[in-house]
């Protein structure tokens, strides 16, 4: 069998292979192994040849090509969700929170707070930012000054 039919098997075992990880490394190597079928099938160089195109091109599409297209395969940032999306957003105080009891406005609803220092009291009508979600309660403290 030609070198080149065997570089090639190569290259389609490797980017099947990617199918399953879908880390972009073995698609790397796979274009290396394409590079190299297709040097050893224009060309008579020995194998050894072919081994060093695979290797020169693998690296470079690693080094180069695969950091671009992770990030733009990748999302920017993942969204927030359910009650870590309301961590470090603003409150109205409606009723008096102190260490036993408070309750504010957060995006819409009504939850119960307590305040991060259990000496500090808000009263109705403060501005506060959710530290933390506690169970159905939320961790507030002053924001501003």
């Amino acid at each position: 069998m030609h070198a080149a039919v065997l570089w090639l098997i190569f290259a389609l075992v490797l980017a099947g292979a990617e199918a399953l990880t879908g880390d972009m490394f073995l698609l790397m190597l796979g274009g290396g192994a394409l590079a190299a079928s297709g040097i050893s099938w224009l060309t008579d160089w020995p194998v050894w040849a072919d081994g060093t195109v695979f290797l020169i091109v693998s690296v470079l599409l690693l080094v180069l090509v695969r950091p671009a297209l992770r990030r733009r395969l990748t999302p920017a940032h993942v969204p927030r969700l359910g009650i870590e999306a309301l961590e470090g957003k603003n409150a109205l105080v409606l009723a008096r929170i102190s260490r036993d009891e408070g309750q504010v406005k957060l995006d819409g609803e009504v939850w119960t707070a307590r305040p991060l220092n259990e000496a500090d009291v808000y009263e109705p009508g403060e501005s506060v930012t959710v530290l933390q979600i506690d169970g159905a309660t939320a961790v507030v403290f002053k924001s501003g000054p």
